[in-house]
């Protein structure tokens, strides 16, 4: 029905009844497909149950600051009187704009919130109203979270980040009937928009199972191997759990000592090698290492019992084996991304504690070893939460990757959901193609075994920097680990906040340099050297606390990809003839970026 539905006559200031009214019939057939979809997995029986459990954790957690509150009747009060008092202030200033009369703000947005930019938001004193109120309000709860007694710091934080979430999702912006921009649009085209938007909101709970797969940029437009993990490169090594890419050398002499990237299971490999301009991979390969990367299953019920001690002797110890065979060279230099950095972290404290000296130098990239500044993902983290998330699991063998895929999207709302949910189902406009937000809905799921092991013994007990994490029988100490560590962090990361990649490189044994990049957990890691966005800091560790070498760190213009390129090069500068993908002892199995990384979700 989208495509034949009524749009705006040329020329007219004001809508077309009739076709309005064809959309709208148009528009409520649509939304009865979006809600048969939804309703599908109820009554099949097959509805992912977790909604339920996560509307609990936040009426329980709002519940104890309403507790906290509501033991003492005189803050209570003063409370309201203070959202009163800046009610009334607003309602004066906006009488004063509806007589004429110029009123500063009650309340303003922030510059960088991009909700009210709409000169319709402030030209128009009922809008205005309706934002300032928004705001007012907004800003109050979030006041009543930080100023309540007695809350133990993981509650506040819970409580912190489910009215941030709350709020997001009540904006104004949000609404045909409180936008000015969506009333607009709304107008001009006869409701055409609410008609394309309601049906491709139908797709997406379709495409979902009945939960919605926001729409964040056009799949049509991406395929993996076509014009996104383009480097050439072969499969040479493939168990249950990896394959193992060795990528094609585009230089006359290469770096002795390969290089092995091991990626998150949580997203896939490409990320590091999304397009040629983008691709961190193509450029390490230009540089004269030969590189190799880890590829991921996505697995399924067959890798349930997949634990930490799986990923580490099937993922990194077999990857090492295989480049031996591939290349003839037993020393190896690594690098390890963001979760993927804590299972090498991992197999280094394996290693240093079982002789095992193939990995010569570690890089990490927005990884934690120490939790104990996690960020905004330990509010998903305590005791009846992962229980619940065991309970989920147990059922199927592994967790959805929409569901992490949703987590880190709620880490940033007003940046990756709201935007696309007024966009794509209120303005009826598709996304734009942008690879980055394809790779990040292309999820994957996670093992039971292994996400269970990793939540417990990482986030809710932080055991690996206790000392007390144990693996296949082994105890690790990271201070054992005394291998030159290149450990990156990122300004804005949510996910591996900066601060706690900071305090964690000083659990290890030996030198580390420490650099933190511009931007967030990905635009900070990739920023090529020829369009670099950011600048990066460097400076030594030291004593102090992450704030205070921040502010002795020397800041550096550009990418800090050459910089990090010098530092491997300057360990183990010695060249050798390229080695040829599936020209070794390890044939080729397929070409890159081989068969696991296409399965989706």
């Amino acid at each position: 029905m989208g495509e034949n539905t009524a749009g705006p006559k040329p020329g007219t200031a004001h809508p077309d009844f009739n076709a309005l009214s064809q959309n709208m019939a148009s528009f409520v057939e649509e939304a009865g497909r979006a809600a048969a979809a939804y309703l599908k997995p109820i009554e099949t029986r097959t509805a992912n149950t977790g909604l339920s459990d996560e509307v609990g954790e936040i009426v329980k957690t709002l519940g104890h600051v309403a507790e906290k509150w509501l033991i003492d009747p005189q803050k209570a009060l003063e409370a309201q009187t203070r959202l009163g008092t800046r009610f009334l202030d607003l309602w004066a200033t906006t009488l004063k704009r509806m007589q004429g009369e110029e009123a500063p703000p009650v309340a303003a947005p922030t510059a960088q919130d991009k909700r009210f930019q709409d000169p319709e938001w402030s030209r128009n004193a009922v809008f205005d109203f309706i934002k300032q109120a928004y705001l007012v309000t907004s800003h109050w709860a979030e006041t009543m979270v930080e100023d309540a007694e007695g809350l133990d710091e993981h509650t506040r934080a819970k409580a912190r980040f489910y009215v941030r979430q709350v709020s997001s999702a009540l904006s104004p912006s949000n609404f045909v009937a409180t936008n000015p921009e969506l009333i607009r649009e709304t107008f001009r085209e006869n409701g055409a928009n609410l008609v394309r938007g309601m049906k491709m909101l139908a797709e997406d709970v379709e495409a979902g199972g009945g939960e919605l797969k926001l729409r964040q940029s056009d799949p049509s437009k991406f395929r993996v191997g076509e014009n996104l993990a383009v480097t050439p490169g072969k499969v040479v090594y493939r168990n249950d759990l990896i394959e193992l890419i060795q990528y094609a050398p585009t230089t006359e002499t290469v770096l002795k000592r390969p290089l092995l990237i091991v990626p998150p299971w949580i997203n896939k490999f490409y990320i590091l090698d999304l397009n040629p301009e983008k691709s961190f991979i193509r450029w390490a390969v230009d540089q004269g290492l030969t590189v190799f990367c880890i590829s991921w299953v996505n697995p399924d019920e067959r890798q349930a019992e997949k634990g930490f001690g799986d990923y580490m002797r099937e993922g990194v110890f077999a990857a090492l084996d295989a480049i031996e065979q591939a290349t003839g060279e037993r020393s190896v230099t690594s690098i390890g991304y963001c979760v993927g950095g804590t299972l090498l972290a991992v197999a280094l404290a394996h290693m240093a504690a079982t002789g095992d000296e193939r990995i010569e130098s570690a890089t990490f990239f927005t990884t934690q070893v120490d939790f104990t500044h996690a960020g905004d993902l330990k509010v998903f983290v305590d005791e009846a939460q992962v229980q619940a998330v065991e309970a989920m699991m147990k059922t199927r063998g592994y967790l959805e990757g929409s569901r992490m895929a949703s987590a880190f999207n709620m880490l940033r709302p007003n940046d990756l959901i709201w935007p696309y949910v007024v966009n794509v189902y209120l303005k009826g406009r598709a996304p734009f193609p942008f690879d980055l937000l394809y790779w990040n809905s292309d999820a994957t799921r996670m093992p039971a075994a292994n996400h269970s092991f990793y939540l417990r013994n990482c986030y809710l007990e932080n055991r690996l920097t206790k000392g007390e994490m144990v693996v296949d029988d082994v105890t690790l100490d990271l201070g054992r680990v005394t291998i030159p560590i290149f450990n990156l962090a990122t300004r804005e990361d949510h996910i591996a906040p900066a601060k706690s990649v900071f305090l964690g490189s000083k659990y290890f044994g030996g030198p580390v340099e420490y650099v933190v990049a511009g931007s967030g957990h990905i635009a900070g890691v990739v920023n090529p050297p020829a369009k670099p966005k950011y600048g990066f800091w460097t400076g030594a560790i030291g004593t102090g606390s992450y704030e205070d070498w921040l502010g002795q760190a020397a800041r550096h213009e550009g990418s800090w990809w050459p910089y990090w390129f010098a530092w491997v090069e300057a360990q183990a500068p010695e060249r050798v003839p390229p080695h040829q993908p599936g020209e070794g002892h390890l044939p080729a199995l397929a070409d890159a970026p081989g068969t696991y990384v296409a399965v989706r979700s």
